[in-house]
């Protein structure tokens, strides 16, 4: 099932959706599109995940901000610890950019939760679900490329696929972006 032409509709009850695809999926300007609509012209919060870091990070992070100017989001960015995250009030909706650079933070920065990922993780999620009416989250699709990897990123493999089964449980929604093209794997988006 496609939801190509479907309009998504304000929607009064609060909704968790996870929105997944591969690298240059058109997953994140799906996710702003779906966040922009349930919010209907209502205050939105960006929740960056990607630490500013290296000049491709800098690029990533340049590109999304454009992307999503003028849109009525206020950024905050929240890289690591997101059992502490602290979400500003007055939101109707929130995108939380994204769930594969947050996993490899909490994982492996020295101020991460480090083996607490998982707990640290679902706390900010909860939190912001208790602080926004929507919540968006893009996560990634990073295990079809037939490669095994090292010891370090074969755990982080595995970690972000028991983390994107926990989120899609959680999730009203599961939405796979195919160049851009949503294709609804659980629920439904109305």
């Amino acid at each position: 099932m496609t939801a190509t032409s479907k309009r998504i509709s304000p929607c009064p009850e609060p909704m968790l959706i996870l929105v997944t695809g591969g690298a240059a999926s058109g997953k994140s300007g799906l996710a702003e599109k779906i966040i922009c609509q349930l919010s209907a012209g209502k205050p939105m919060l960006y929740v960056a995940a990607m630490e500013n870091e290296g000049e491709e990070a800098k690029r990533r992070i340049a590109r999304h901000r454009a992307m999503r100017a003028g849109k009525g989001f206020t950024t905050l960015e929240h890289t690591k610890r997101f059992d502490q995250i602290a979400v500003p009030a007055g939101y109707e909706g929130a995108l939380f950019e994204c769930m594969s650079n947050a996993l490899a933070n909490e994982m492996f920065s020295p101020e991460g939760a480090g083996e607490n990922w998982k707990q640290s993780i679902l706390s900010g999620i909860d939190r912001l679900c208790t602080a926004c009416v929507h919540v968006v989250i893009v996560t990634n699709d990073i295990f079809t490329d037939g490669v095994t990897y090292d010891e370090w990123t074969m755990r982080y493999l595995y970690a972000l696929g028991e983390l994107n089964q926990l989120l899609a449980q959680r999730a009203d929604c599961v939405v796979e972006s195919v160049f851009g093209i949503p294709v609804i794997r659980k629920g439904a988006m109305d």
